[in-house]
């Protein structure tokens, strides 16, 4: 008989921590999102000033759902590659009144992270095709949507060939990605802190002091601005997903929190700092002063990093400017390997435990990857990819895809969390009960707000949120149909006997 191909426990802290980072992308977001930030607006009046403190909070309701995802890898380290699929059916099987809805749970789980896991390479896909138009449109050369198209499928490609090849190769592309995005976003700060320090040209800043950046203006403005900071941290649980890879469960749970600490609480509190900092009156775009302006840019980081080269490194700001967006090209390209590695290690999970399709499940005998799931991701990447370039619209209907998937997954994992622990005699009652909690109702207002304000706002984003909200629906109905048929042929009961569970 040949031997059984398994995963590898090759990952250290380093490993799992770098992987995970490279998901949080903090030196893609600052480009890919500024422009949106500048742009919100609540009842007519901008945010922008709340740009900071909104992305503190996100990071605070961030860190309730990594400390949840943290205690379950330490309750359940041989979880593998199942993350919360394999938390929920343990932990709806160790409460008596809740065992019977153990399989329905695990596998709603497990369905719905796939609106996260599956779409979000397509839209790294599209954005990384966006970002190379910009790119070339600043040499003078127009791409057509067909070629965005071709280079948003060959990015996944290229992707899917490196997750093809194993998690080591990953790991090893992960940390470059994630040195080029530290050095890239220390170089952005120090150079807008200097500007803002010398002030040169004699401008006059938006924020009186740099104190004025960090001090919330407005709940309101703070709490929408959260709304979009929130999606900027999303990917310190793919750890979860590494356990079978991983040397110890505690690189797991250290690597969940680490991440976010590390990219959010330093990257990301450096990078918002000193940009906002910069923004000042003589920013200028289509007649239009400050966050206005920024607001109405392609690229308000670009258009900085063009004035900071130009003023500080003398006559260097189109060369700073491109050689930034091309370091945001690669992190966006770390961001697609990250989650496409994490995604198909949940679908390989659920294959394995006969909840999709068994030939998901197959391992290559020299790699040790679930190698149809990773040929199937490309494919969907691929095609998601090449359909959000077509327009705006697109774009933003796949964008609140991902977001649905995110929130729901995030929320019912805090769930889990709080049903895992329930019952234990030496439970902490913070990370037991507030936490999870707290969590659950964190990711559930991020999930109204998000899709309310899509509608709200009328025009093509409206359109968006109904595209959004309709595909999840009908996902939503293809897993029912999916699971009950399946559920038939296979002789599978919906609901579980925990007795009769336990005998087998």
């Amino acid at each position: 008989m040949a031997k059984q191909v398994q995963m590898k426990k090759t990952l250290g802290l380093t490993g799992v921590t770098m992987n995970a980072m490279a998901l949080i992308a903090p030196g893609a977001f600052l480009w890919l999102t500024f422009q949106m930030q500048a742009a919100q607006t609540v009842a007519g009046r901008s945010t922008a000033m709340d740009m900071f403190p909104g992305l503190a909070l996100a990071l605070v309701l961030a860190l309730l759902t990594a400390i949840s995802y943290a205690k379950l890898a330490t309750l359940y380290p041989e979880a593998g590659t199942g993350s919360s699929y394999y938390f929920a059916e343990q932990a709806f099987m160790s409460t008596e009144k809740l065992s019977v809805f153990s399989r329905v749970y695990k596998f709603v789980v497990g369905w719905f992270s796939h609106l996260y896991y599956w779409v979000y390479p397509g839209l790294m896909a599209g954005m990384f095709a966006v970002l190379i138009g910009y790119i070339a449109g600043q040499f003078g050369i127009a791409l057509s949507i067909p070629v965005q198209m071709l280079i948003a499928v060959a990015l996944a490609a290229a992707t899917g060939f490196i997750a093809f090849h194993g998690v080591t190769g990953s790991t090893a592309f992960s940390i470059i990605v994630n040195v080029i995005q530290m050095v890239t976003i220390i170089f952005i700060s120090v150079l807008a802190i200097a500007y803002r320090a010398a002030n040169p040209q004699h401008v006059v800043f938006v924020h009186k002091t740099m104190l004025d950046i960090i001090v919330p203006h407005s709940f309101s403005g703070m709490l929408f601005q959260s709304t979009i900071s929130i999606l900027v941290l999303v990917g310190f649980e793919s750890a979860t997903a590494l356990a079978a890879e991983s040397k110890s469960v505690k690189c797991v749970s250290r690597g969940t929190v680490l991440s976010l600490l590390l990219q959010g609480l330093v990257f990301y509190f450096l990078e918002y700092i000193a940009t906002n900092g910069w923004i000042n009156t003589s920013y200028t775009v289509n007649g239009k002063h400050g966050y206005a302006a920024a607001a109405v840019s392609s690229a308000p980081i670009g258009d900085m990093m063009q004035n900071l080269g130009d003023t500080l490194p003398h006559g260097s700001g189109f060369t700073c400017m491109i050689l930034v967006a091309i370091s945001v090209a690669i992190a966006v390209v770390g961001s697609t390997l990250s989650c496409m590695n994490t995604g198909v290690r949940v679908t390989y999970a659920m294959a394995k435990d006969d909840e999709m399709p068994t030939v998901l499940n197959a391992l290559h005998g020299k790699y040790a990857t679930p190698y149809n799931a990773v040929r199937s991701i490309t494919v969907v990447s691929a095609a998601v990819g090449a359909l959000s370039v077509i327009n705006i619209t697109a774009l933003t209907a796949v964008t609140l895809i991902s977001n649905i998937g995110t929130f729901l997954l995030y929320g019912m994992t805090n769930l889990i969390a709080l049903v895992a622990q329930a019952r234990r005699p030496k439970r902490n009652p913070l990370t037991a009960v507030v936490v999870p909690v707290l969590g659950m109702l964190a990711n559930a207002g991020m999930l109204v707000a998000v899709v309310v304000m899509g509608i709200l706002s009328g025009g093509s984003t409206k359109v968006s949120a109904v595209l959004a909200i309709g595909a999840s629906l009908a996902w939503l109905a293809v897993g029912t149909v999916y699971f009950r048929v399946h559920s038939r042929k296979a002789g599978k009961d919906i609901l579980v006997d925990k007795n009769a569970a336990s005998a087998q």
